[in-house]
């Protein structure tokens, strides 16, 4: 496996890895994927060779805040250290940044990963979170 910088946006690639996972809300409105992509702060892919195996999509200053925004594995290549890799590899490019945040599903799985990473949830840390969805 390398990570290295996601820099050539590729809509098929994304468009399939998106709809592998599941995420369709993405997929309605692909355009704004795209742009979402190019504005990202920073975009790294997980790579066998040419093949892209996951990626993690973050946003903000870089300096104050970076929120993960999307980390995805394609189904085959789930629970084989790639999403450990592509996140551990977002904290070391960051590593004075005070917020590293994310919104996740509540599972007992996602819990555990984030967890595991040292991801705290909100209330833990006396903070509480809002988001407004449309």
């Amino acid at each position: 496996m390398e990570i290295r910088e996601y820099k050539e946006y590729r809509e098929e690639e994304i468009l399939r890895l998106y709809s592998e996972v599941g995420w369709a809300a993405y997929l309605a409105d692909p355009e704004a994927l795209k742009q979402g992509y190019l504005h990202s702060l920073l975009v790294l892919g997980d790579y066998e060779g040419d093949e892209l195996l996951g990626l993690i999509r973050v946003v903000g200053d870089g300096y104050t805040i970076v929120f993960v925004q999307d980390i995805l594995v394609y189904p085959a290549h789930q629970r084989k250290g790639v999403g450990t890799a592509l996140l551990k590899a977002v904290l070391d490019r960051y590593p004075s940044v005070r917020q590293i945040e994310l919104a996740t599903d509540n599972t007992p799985k996602t819990i555990a990963f984030y967890n595991s990473l040292g991801f705290a949830e909100f209330s833990q840390i006396g903070c509480y979170g809002f988001m407004m969805c449309k």
